[in-house]
């Protein structure tokens, strides 16, 4: 069986908090190697872009929390609409609370400590964004080799399924 085989959603119950291996897959080379070019980046902008709202400080503290938390949320969301388990909305208001705490709570908090200007809503809508595509990205329970290898898998099943239809 492989690892992808091992987590897919009809076979495990969302876990209500992150668990240690969610906090173990974070580990993996290729989501640290993304992370921190993912880091860098937010990095480079706080220093070169002179956004008024963009710094050092809150990019380190919403990049962190985005890595730790993102690919659980999404997780947990995907399996909690999926599977239907006993109380699934409160999974899904438990996973959207680091969400909103990564793009929003944390991004106030900070800029209102430090008495920077803050563009809230437009910083809202771009990390949300962000957020739900790094959890995306870094959800997948496996090295690189292996999702490469699903991804291939799934552009050749889809190729294959276009055919069939052109066919018809």
């Amino acid at each position: 069986m492989s690892t992808t085989d091992a987590m897919t959603p009809e076979m495990t119950t969302p876990s209500i908090l992150p668990d240690r291996h969610c906090l173990r897959e974070l580990l993996r080379p290729w989501k640290l190697a993304t992370f921190g070019v993912g880091m860098s980046w937010l990095l480079y902008g706080a220093v070169c872009y002179g956004i008024c709202d963009w710094d050092v400080g809150v990019s380190l503290i919403m990049g962190g929390v985005t890595y730790v938390f993102a690919p659980w949320s999404v997780t947990t969301i995907y399996t909690a609409i999926r599977l239907r388990p006993r109380g699934w909305p409160l999974y899904l208001v438990v996973a959207f609370v680091p969400a909103l705490f990564a793009v929003d709570w944390a991004y106030w908090l900070y800029h209102s400590v430090m008495g920077n200007r803050m563009l809230r809503w437009e910083n809202f809508k771009t990390s949300m964004a962000f957020y739900f595509l790094c959890g995306i990205l870094w959800c997948f329970p496996g090295s690189l080799k292996e999702l490469v290898c699903e991804f291939k898998k799934f552009q050749s099943d889809h190729k294959a399924g276009q055919n069939r239809n052109a066919e018809l």
